[in-house]
């Protein structure tokens, strides 16, 4: 494992709000380098690098230029953070059509990044004998427990307790729980469908 050396800022030197994270997150949110930046804002790359450290107290014109670059309004960087909370029980009862499961949305209906759905699937339980597809890029099966097999055109995985497993969201399948007891599933789908 790789350690990274932090220089440390005296907190006088610390600018006061600080912005770094958001400001690279924004960057390789769309793939940029921070050669890219510095040169698309006309500063060096190591301002730009010290800024996404909170290292310096950029000028307006600088943090307004670099904004314009990624994308970001100013006030998103001191906007806090949103944050939502569904508590154990609470997610939102929703079907994509199984049978034996009990499914609940456990994000928030505004969250379009991704959607994730906690299954509780009685023994027999399954999607349906037709495969299916969903409108997302990327689907996360993660087993909290038990036992579940999800199948695909050519094949299928038995995932049990802490596996998880990732395929594209449009792949046709669907899943069953195969033992004589309930398993639970955590669904992650990126971005929502």
């Amino acid at each position: 494992m790789s350690t990274r050396t932090r220089l440390a800022v005296p907190d006088q030197d610390r600018p006061a709000v600080l912005i770094g994270a958001r400001l690279r997150g924004a960057r390789q949110a769309r793939g940029l380098t921070l050669d890219q930046v510095a040169q698309a804002a006309g500063l060096t790359k190591g301002f730009v690098s010290r800024l996404e450290r909170d290292d310096v107290s950029p000028s307006v014109a600088s943090l307004v230029t670099v904004c314009d670059v990624l994308g970001l309004r100013v006030g998103e960087l001191f906007d806090p953070p949103r944050t939502s909370i569904i508590r154990a029980g609470e997610g939102r009862l929703i079907n994509f059509g199984g049978e034996g499961a009990t499914e609940r949305l456990v994000t928030p209906g505004t969250q379009t990044a991704l959607e994730v759905i906690h299954s509780v699937i009685e023994p027999g339980g399954n999607g349906g004998d037709e495969l299916y597809a969903l409108a997302c890029e990327a689907e996360c099966a993660y087993v909290l427990s038990g036992t579940v097999e999800v199948v695909f055109a050519d094949h299928s995985e038995t995932l049990t307790t802490g596996d998880a497993m990732t395929f594209p969201g449009n792949a046709p399948h669907t899943w069953r729980n195969p033992r004589s007891r309930p398993c639970k599933v955590l669904w992650i789908l990126a971005p929502a469908p």
